[in-house]
């Protein structure tokens, strides 16, 4: 039985001015499937760490033209007020998604309706030539249509502001509450001012390219390794209009394209989850790399924000890096190429997030370089850019979840320069006659064996929602004492902002935004996080453990007394 606000709210869409096979749509689930029905109109789509993201479908809580056009609607009124008598502009672009090119093209003309100038992406493009190109042609914001790795089933919409990051507070906020005072679709510009929309594409193209370029270190190791073995797949994403192109822009001429995902496609045919991540999305490419013998393996997901990566580990056999392993690498390869050319600077700075390696502080800490630690969402990353412009010189950004940034052209993670820079660190290793795994042995036996793991818990639905705060609930009021017999030493709850020192029980205030987050950490350095997914129906929880690594010769049985450790803390917690 629907209730009441619910019932209001359905028949608001059936007796509204939607579209015929809308409606036809809504009667059904209302007649068929009631979960569903409860499911679409129960809330609206909101803004969380990735914007607007959810399953396609009709309904509040669904990707569809409406909730698409009444959020680009919002923004539109928003940018209006913020940027009252200035031209308005603003960049458009979509990934590979089924219905992707068709959101993006609801957007671009609801900003055209409401006389704000559109540069619409010719064809699908990275999400991080999107941020690039607001940068570049002076934008206030930019829209990209995307799920990033979700399902097939999934699409979203990222809002940019003008510094090319993803909205932040407080404009995301009021962005929602343009949103929220939208009362009818009729308010809903979504015809006319088609003269305002502006097709781009190669122009921007080239200039990526090249900024990406402007970042190379060792061009003389490219050089020396200018046939080193790539793998790459796209996965049927973003990634094959430029990944290819800026490998070779860089000097590399042995790059092997995994043939089978090469074409994009929103049904993402041969794979479970388009998420590098996933060691099930990298499998052919995996196949192809072990019979070519490649130098490296690399796979991003398909909006290209992200990108996973397999390298030979010590017995010679491709092992798939996480995203910690991967920041480690670049960020050690940054701050040492950049001392060894001469090229650091006092107020060179990194940035990661709260739930990204340790292992990263300790290095930047030796270097005598500044860490910056923010929320999770590369979003802060930006923030934290933006803030410190002028003043300090970002060199890279970092979160566990396979995304990376070098440069500041881009303000968001950017698996096209990524790919580039990694591959570059390769053949630096090689010309310095190392293997990637030979170097991150040895950085963990000079700052200690850190070892990371992350377990999703999917709870779907509104059902979900409320078991997942339930779970939060619980942790914050009742704190493990100890965890694997290692005793409490300190709780950070970022939405309280309160830190808690255990056994005293003293608090301090946490420097931080809110944010529904909680780590602990105990006596042994281990640190647990546990944080709702912004973007899926998911509790995260994400582990890390350190040891000391006494010699690179002990790799394996120290990684196995870490994986260990990892799983009795996962047990202690009641958490499989």
């Amino acid at each position: 039985m629907l209730d009441a606000s619910l019932e209001a709210k359905i028949d608001t869409w059936l007796n509204g001015n939607y579209d015929s096979d809308t409606k036809d749509r809504i009667r059904d689930l209302k007649q068929n499937n009631e979960d569903e029905i409860i499911d679409s109109f129960y809330k609206s789509l909101e803004f969380g760490t990735g914007g607007l993201r959810g399953l396609m479908g009709v309904g509040t809580n669904r990707m569809n033209k409406y909730t698409v056009g009444s959020a680009t609607q919002g923004l539109a009124n928003y940018l209006l007020k913020s940027f009252e008598g200035e031209e308005v502009k603003v960049a458009v672009a979509h990934d590979s998604r089924n219905n992707s090119s068709y959101f993006a093209k609801v957007v671009a003309e609801v900003f055209a309706a409401n006389g704000i100038k559109v540069y619409l992406f010719d064809e699908l493009r990275p999400t991080p030539e999107l941020s690039f190109a607001i940068r570049y042609l002076k934008c206030q914001s930019g829209i990209v249509i995307t799920a990033s790795h979700n399902p097939k089933e999934y699409n979203g919409y990222k809002a940019y502001w003008n510094d090319g990051g993803q909205v932040v507070p407080p404009h995301d906020k009021n962005i929602i509450a343009e949103v929220n005072a939208i009362n009818s679709v009729d308010e809903i510009k979504f015809e006319g001012g088609e003269g305002l929309i502006e097709s781009i594409g190669a122009d921007i193209d080239k200039a990526y390219l090249e900024t990406l370029h402007s970042l190379s270190l060792s061009p003389e190791a490219i050089k020396d390794q200018e046939d080193l073995k790539i793998v790459y797949t796209s996965i049927h994403g973003t990634g094959i209009t430029l990944v290819p192109a800026v490998l070779e822009k860089f000097g590399f001429k042995n790059v092997n394209i995994v043939e089978e995902q090469k074409e994009p496609n929103g049904n993402f045919p041969t794979v479970v989850y388009p998420n590098p991540e996933e060691a099930e999305a990298l499998s052919i490419a995996l196949k192809k790399a072990e019979e070519i013998d490649a130098d490296i393996l690399l796979g991003t997901d398909p909006d290209s924000d992200r990108v996973g990566i397999a390298v030979k580990n010590n017995h010679g056999k491709f092992q798939l890096l996480n995203g910690n392993q991967t920041g480690t690498l670049l960020f050690d390869y940054l701050i040492n190429v950049r001392k060894e050319k001469g090229i650091n600077t006092p107020n060179d700075f990194i940035a990661k997030t709260i739930v990204t390696t340790d292992l990263i502080d300790a290095i930047a800490e030796k270097n005598g370089m500044k860490c910056f630690n923010t929320l999770t969402g590369f979003k802060y990353i930006a923030e934290v850019i933006k803030a410190n412009e002028g003043e300090l010189n970002f060199v890279a950004g970092a979160e566990e979840s396979y995304g990376y940034l070098i440069g500041d052209a881009v303000r968001d993670k950017d698996a096209i320069g990524s790919v580039a820079l990694i591959c570059e660190l390769v053949a630096y290793a090689k010309y310095k006659g190392k293997s990637l795994f030979d170097r991150l042995a040895e950085i963990y036996k000079e700052y200690g064996f850190y070892k990371e793991s992350l377990i999703s818990i999917t709870k779907k639905g509104k059902k979900g929602a409320e078991e997942i705060a339930e779970m939060m609930k619980s942790l914050r009021t009742n704190p493990p004492s100890e965890i694997n017999g290692s005793k409490l030493v300190l709780l950070l709850d970022y939405q309280s902002l309160t830190a808690t020192s255990f056994p005293e029980k003293k608090e301090d205030v946490l420097d931080f935004p809110k944010s529904n987050v909680l780590q602990f950490i105990t006596e042994d350095g281990s640190k647990i996080s546990a944080r709702p997914s912004g973007t899926e129906p998911k509790i995260k929880f994400y582990f890390s453990v350190n040891t000391p690594l006494e010699n690179t010769a002990d790799y394996d049985a120290v990684s196995d007394k870490l994986d260990e450790k990892i799983r009795r803390i996962i047990e202690s917690m009641n958490l499989k």
